[in-house]
């Protein structure tokens, strides 16, 4: 089993900034994408920014040129730089990843969930 760990989130103010950090533990063989997925209340959980192996990145358009995602695949970690944040980006952040085990089956997991409000 592979364990994921969320920390940050947190009530901040219109326009500043947070840091979202996760961290894999666990049977890890080999971590194929790693990121961020959001679910605010009443609707369906989303994508944030994902991010491969290879360095290829995917964000949602909501948060392109705010939010950056990072991540070290030496140590299992991804992070979620968030700027110029906005009440709509008010939500639970889940940290996600994909990989495979050393006999080659997929794995995929979650964090538990780490809180972001954003208001004044």
């Amino acid at each position: 089993q592979v364990q994921l760990v969320e920390s940050g989130g947190g009530l901040v103010q219109p326009g500043w900034s947070q840091r979202l950090s996760c961290a894999a533990s666990g049977s890890i063989f080999r971590i194929d994408v790693m990121g961020w997925y959001r679910q605010a209340p009443g609707k369906q959980r989303e994508l944030i920014a994902v991010m491969d192996s290879g360095g290829a990145i995917n964000y949602a358009d909501s948060v392109k040129g705010r939010f950056t995602i990072s991540r070290d695949n030496a140590k299992n970690t991804v992070s979620l730089q968030m700027n110029s944040l906005k009440p709509e980006d008010t939500a639970v952040y889940f940290c996600n990843a994909l990989g495979r085990d050393r006999s080659s089956s997929v794995w995929g997991s979650w964090g538990q969930g780490t809180q972001v409000t954003v208001s004044s």
